[in-house]
């Protein structure tokens, strides 16, 4: 039984979340004075994708276009039922929103950083794997459970120099740090963040100011870490110390380090792999919460980038015979 007043979240705006069910299912779906009536060979599909939009709206998620088809191509690939078994909130912003997991993939994202010290969250833009990592590390330091957040960045040149950028070194890494600052600034508030930085609870600072510490009692956000070389990367995983926890986000597609430099991610995937207390979570494009057109472009470039390879494949196959 759907409750009534969640149908307007449900519908949508201008009715778009439920034209959208309609239209891929080939169904008929009307409200009748609070109750929903299906028509349709795939009337029970159709129903199955309700209940669980019933069951988001009931929890007090925003409902869009990018959820519906989400649902839609979860029920396409028969991961649906498992949707929603680990979606609690991970963290309230200060507007009292609740941070949850999305999808099927960002909900075993968060399974592994409960239950490993150290983790890997990789996949492409836009998949809530740095976000979902700031919400808990900001939950673990509201309970106790940790006595500092420290938030990190490689400082890439990512086509601008650094030297030409105004301000001291601090100002002139600030810009790289600032998507960590927007996110610190939703979830727990400008002056929490403020007064807890000042205390030095809080730090947010590019991955070279790490060398020489160790990072005990701590929650740890290593953010593009495609861009760590694997000496960098060797130098914080061994920073690591009791009572902390580690989090390494990255998209290995994204790479801005110097041609023919191996990204130190990519060399951390494979030589931890299989170590007890280290869990990796690899997301996919069917991961990204944002507009439903960035998934469409991730779409086009991995098109791309295969076309790019097949055509390397077979240079390298002509060369060979």
């Amino acid at each position: 039984m759907i409750n009534p007043n969640h149908l307007p979240i449900i519908f949508g705006k201008l009715d778009e979340n439920i034209i959208a069910v309609e239209n891929a299912l080939d169904v008929s779906i009307v409200n009748r004075d609070g109750q929903l009536f299906v028509t349709g060979d795939n009337k029970e599909r159709a129903l199955q994708i309700l209940r669980k939009l019933a069951e988001k709206a009931e929890d007090g998620e925003a409902i869009d276009a990018s959820t519906v088809a989400y649902l839609l191509e979860s029920q396409s690939d028969g991961t649906i039922a498992q949707l929603g078994k680990n979606s609690g909130a991970v963290a309230i912003t200060t507007t009292g929103k609740a941070i949850k997991p999305k999808t099927l993939g960002q909900e075993r994202y968060v399974d592994q950083i409960n239950k490993n010290t150290v983790i890997f969250g990789v996949g492409p833009a836009g998949t809530g794997k740095t976000y979902l990592a700031m919400a808990m590390a900001i939950t673990a330091f509201k309970r106790g459970d940790v006595a500092r957040i420290i938030l990190t960045r490689p400082a890439i040149e990512a086509g601008e120099k650094l030297g030409f950028l105004p301000g001291d070194l601090q100002q002139k890494v600030d810009p790289y740090l600032r998507p960590l600052y927007d996110a610190l600034f939703e979830i727990m508030g400008q002056e929490a963040f403020h007064r807890n930085m000042e205390k030095g609870l809080i730090e947010v600072a590019p991955l070279a100011y790490m060398r020489g510490r160790t990072l005990d009692n701590s929650f740890i956000v290593l953010d593009e870490a495609q861009n760590t070389t694997p000496a960098q990367m060797k130098m914080f995983l061994t920073r690591i110390g009791f009572g902390s926890k580690a989090v390494i986000t990255g998209d290995i597609t994204q790479i801005d380090l110097p041609s023919g430099q191996q990204s130190g991610l990519n060399e951390a995937l494979k030589i931890t792999k299989g170590i007890e207390g280290i869990g990796i979570s690899m997301l996919t494009k069917k991961d990204v919460v944002r507009h439903p057109l960035v998934q469409k472009i991730i779409e086009a470039y991995e098109k791309q980038d295969n076309q790019r390879e097949a055509k390397k494949q077979r240079l390298v196959a002509r060369r060979r015979s």
